[in-house]
């Protein structure tokens, strides 16, 4: 079997089974008390570091931030209903970072995936969020500024995995939001867009 195979088999058995099981079992299954003590005692230490950028739910939701590649998978979760595996990793660490505390954040990216994306009330949606978040089925990472052990995943990071700029592109106003912000976007003809607006 390929790579593409096990791949298959790993998220349709492997983690479903292991969203399943986790649901099943956790009472606090969409809550910071459902994690591993380890993770809750370093979202604890590391809430009150400094966060650069603090988003509103409502930006959030928008797609307005400054980062293009986030606006860019918040908005395929809106108009498609669906975002990108890798993405929601990605997705679900940012609203942590931009957000005043881990239970705002983790009650952020459930509602909107809830809200929005296909498996929105299902323990898959739950799992990725409170993997992103709060470290399920997970270990303890190097610590660092507001994730504390939390596995930290960041923009070049996702630059190593796909064609950023490309992916950006379908969703024009993900990158018009970025550099409106402050922000940069690698995104094609981004820049002139928003002179213009």
């Amino acid at each position: 079997m390929g790579k593409g195979g096990e791949s298959f088999l790993e998220e349709s058995i492997v983690r479903r089974e292991l969203s399943d099981n986790f649901c099943w079992f956790q009472e606090k299954y969409d809550s910071l008390q459902g994690a591993a003590g380890w993770a809750q005692e370093t979202l604890v230490v590391h809430e009150s570091d400094k966060r650069e950028h603090l988003y509103s739910r409502e930006d959030l939701e928008a797609g307005k931030t400054h980062d293009d590649l986030w606006n860019a998978a918040q908005l395929q979760m809106v108009k498609e209903g669906k975002m990108h595996g890798f993405l929601r990793m990605y997705w679900a660490k940012k609203i942590l970072e931009w957000s005043a505390k881990p239970e705002e954040a983790l009650s952020i990216a459930i509602w909107l995936n809830d809200k929005y994306n296909l498996d929105g009330r299902d323990p898959n949606g739950y799992v990725g969020c409170m993997w992103s978040i709060c470290g399920i089925h997970d270990m303890g990472w190097t610590e660092r500024p507001i994730f504390g052990k939390i596995r930290f995943m960041n923009y070049a990071g996702c630059k190593r995995k796909f064609k950023i700029p490309e992916f950006v592109a379908r969703y024009p106003p993900a990158a018009e939001h970025a550099v409106a912000l402050g922000g940069e976007s690698p995104a094609p003809s981004a820049k002139k867009r928003a002179k213009k607006a």
